[in-house]
């Protein structure tokens, strides 16, 4: 059982940190002393210095011939368990999804090491438990947020490639993306452009949109939700036009110039331009949207007859409204109806969006296919079993994995705490082989701002927590279930990792007590980066920094008995 001197020293080392995060939280909230755009300075500046230089430090002085591959063993086995049962449930049932595969990875495997761990452990147990702490950071680092990297630009890719290839995604051999494209998580507008090559295969260039599209023949006009715009685009089908209904992210209610019935009137009967109404078995007149990746011919794999269109057919009085996202479509707009039943369909093609309580997939929109003759057709919008969502073909594996691959690397090459890792060890390697000392100028440059990257760690995360509408943003139920993944299944299964790998006294009640310490920062911050799931994430973050010490506390008491 813990001692009081024991417990004196744990609070020695931990006191502190929440000090710094007490004080920082007070600035914002109490004696508002930061704005939030200050706040994101300093945030900045942790995450591009003061932590990158803080795990240089512990890295580079920690020695890496003397690593406990036993304990490393326990850690590695403990995160593949999760991820192989994880990856089983995704695979089996109708329940799984990447998304959530994900989420519950980090929770169950991925503690706050650096920041907390490394000054409560060596509290707790002594110094030696803090370079045990030090070969798990080496390997989160390069190995298991890599890893996650990997999945969340998998999830973007295969989101990009469904939205703008829905029909014919197994068909391309090769995708090319431009250099300035960094990562494919939904924050910058993509844009994709596919053409037949001399081999008859198809190849896909990925590049940032310029909004050209949207410019040519456009006529904008000023919806109910900050601006609906009808916007008019050549496209290759036969030299039709292709006309889609656009509304901006912005939601606030405006006085609307556009006319509805106007706009039917503009497509009705068959054009110059190839629009054909057709007959709703809603009451209403329909009309033909044609999307085909721009710059691709109207031959082979993209003719009219393979055409189809995604709608979203929602009753509001006697009229069926008809919604069309466009890939250059906000995901965060919304659109009503000028009925009385207003409509709010959100993130049409986000299917994998933030839901409520629920390890499952969302439901997919409802597709509706726009058969192709030459006279009147109806809509007929499919219901019952035959509404599951379409199953669309992926590239070949070895494709979608060179484009991962990519996006990954250039990611890793701009994140600063990818060098610091690299760098550390290779030090660490060369210093604690031939006995090579740092010399003093730079040893004094690095220190000076690693010293103060713990207390700056944990002031940007009480700034975090201050600028939080509120602690548990995620609700009750799913904040429960969070913590007891992170407190206690995390926990059980390192236990039984490490009994497997035969770690026994004080190395396995270090294995099991570092795996019940709160959940990861960098994990939260890819979540925010990729929107799986942040609100989860950011509460066990924040919730879990207040009970961390007495939940370690209990363990250590509990393991001493």
């Amino acid at each position: 059982m813990i001692s009081a001197g024991d417990l004196y020293h744990v609070l020695t080392a931990v006191v502190p940190l929440y000090v710094a995060m007490i004080l920082a939280y007070g600035s914002v909230k109490w004696w508002r002393i930061f704005s939030p755009d200050q706040c994101s300075g300093i945030n900045r500046f942790v995450a591009l210095f003061a932590v990158p230089l803080l795990s240089f430090h512990f890295i580079s002085t920690n020695d890496p011939y003397a690593m406990n591959y036993r304990f490393i063993a326990a850690d590695s086995l403990q995160k593949l368990i999760v991820l192989t049962v994880l990856a089983i449930w995704t695979k089996t049932s109708s329940r799984g999804c990447l998304e959530w595969t994900v989420t519950l990875f980090s929770l169950a495997t991925l503690p706050n090491t650096l920041v907390m761990g490394i000054p409560l452990l060596k509290g707790m147990y002594g110094p030696d438990s803090g370079s045990l702490m030090v070969q798990i950071v080496v390997l989160q680092c390069i190995i298991w947020y890599t890893l996650m990297l990997f999945l969340f630009e998998y999830r973007g890719a295969k989101l990009l490639i469904v939205e703008q290839f829905p029909d014919i995604a197994g068909s391309i051999v090769s995708f090319h993306v431009d250099s300035d494209v960094i990562s494919l998580d939904g924050k910058e507008l993509l844009q994709t452009e596919a053409e037949v090559g001399e081999d008859g295969k198809l190849h896909v260039t990925v590049r940032k949109s310029t909004g050209s599209r949207s410019e040519i023949c456009s006529q904008q006009s000023q919806g109910p939700y900050s601006g609906v715009s009808i916007t008019s685009r050549p496209s290759n089908l036969s030299n039709a036009e292709i006309y889609s209904l656009q509304s901006s992210v912005n939601p606030t209610p405006r006085g609307s110039s556009f006319n509805r019935n106007d706009f039917y009137s503009m497509v009705n009967g068959r054009s110059a331009s190839g629009v054909s109404p057709r007959h709703s078995n809603f009451g209403s007149v329909a009309f033909d949207v044609q999307s085909i990746p721009m710059g691709v011919p109207a031959t082979g794999l993209f003719s009219p007859a393979r055409a189809k269109k995604k709608v979203i057919g929602v009753e509001g009085g006697n009229d069926l409204h008809m919604f069309v996202w466009s890939s250059s479509a906000s995901s965060g707009g919304e659109f009503g109806s000028e009925h009385g039943g207003a409509a709010h369909p959100k993130d049409a093609y986000d299917v994998y969006g933030r839901d409520e309580f629920s390890l499952q997939n969302r439901p997919g929109t409802q597709e509706i296919d726009s058969l192709q003759n030459d006279g009147p057709t109806e809509l007929l919008p499919k219901s019952g079993a035959a509404a599951e969502i379409k199953q669309t073909s992926m590239p070949p594996a070895g494709v979608m994995t060179r484009l991962i691959l990519i996006m990954v690397w250039r990611k890793l090459i701009r994140n600063p705490n990818t060098y610091s890792s690299l760098i550390g060890l290779i030090w660490s390697l060369v210093s604690f082989r031939w006995d090579v000392e740092m010399p003093a100028i730079i040893a004094s440059s690095i220190s000076i701002l690693s010293d103060a990257g713990l207390g700056m760690a944990m002031f940007s995360l009480g700034l975090f927590m201050a600028l939080q509408p509120r602690i548990i943003a995620c609700g009750n139920s799913v904040a429960a279930f969070a913590m007891a993944v992170r407190f206690v299944i995390g926990p059980a299964v390192m236990a039984a990792a490490s009994v497997f790998v035969g770690l026994r006294g004080v190395l396995l009640h270090i294995a099991i007590v570092q795996a019940a310490l709160p959940q990861g920062i960098v994990p939260f911050v890819f979540a925010k980066e990729y929107n799986v799931h942040p609100d989860i994430l950011s509460t066990a973050v924040i919730f879990g920094m207040l009970i961390a010490l007495p939940i370690t506390l209990v363990y250590d008491i509990l393991l001493g008995l």
